[in-house]
């Protein structure tokens, strides 16, 4: 499990079972990881990582919540539904669908990746 603090909201994701979970997961062992995300699309919040990652894609549609790693340099956080080529890291847990847009906002927002138990 991980943490995402999005402003004062702290919520928590379940990783994959990927080696590019698995990557994410070291890297978050270093210390946190605060991404600048930006809309896109109108259905996710992406942003470039400090480094790149090792990519496992699959053809999948995302769901509301995913944690995606797009070309092993990004990460994205969907609020919506997109069917393409990507990762996924993982999920985040206990939100709904607008809870999550609501939290995310309307424009750039700041999400900072840390260890669950940090």
């Amino acid at each position: 499990m991980i943490n995402l603090q999005i402003g004062e909201r702290n919520l928590t994701a379940e990783l994959e079972g990927n080696s590019s979970a698995q990557a994410f997961l070291e890297l978050l062992q270093e210390g946190p990881v605060t991404v600048q995300m930006h809309d896109y699309g109108n259905f996710e919040k992406v942003g470039p990582l400090p480094t790149s990652l090792p990519e496992n894609n699959q053809q999948i549609t995302t769901e509301p919540g995913d944690i995606i790693l797009y070309q092993g340099n990004s990460i994205t956080v969907y609020y919506d539904v997109n069917t393409w080529n990507f990762t996924r890291l993982g999920r985040v847990q206990g939100v709904t669908q607008q809870e999550l847009k609501d939290i995310l906002g309307e424009g750039d927002v700041a999400i900072t990746f840390t260890l669950s138990n940090s």
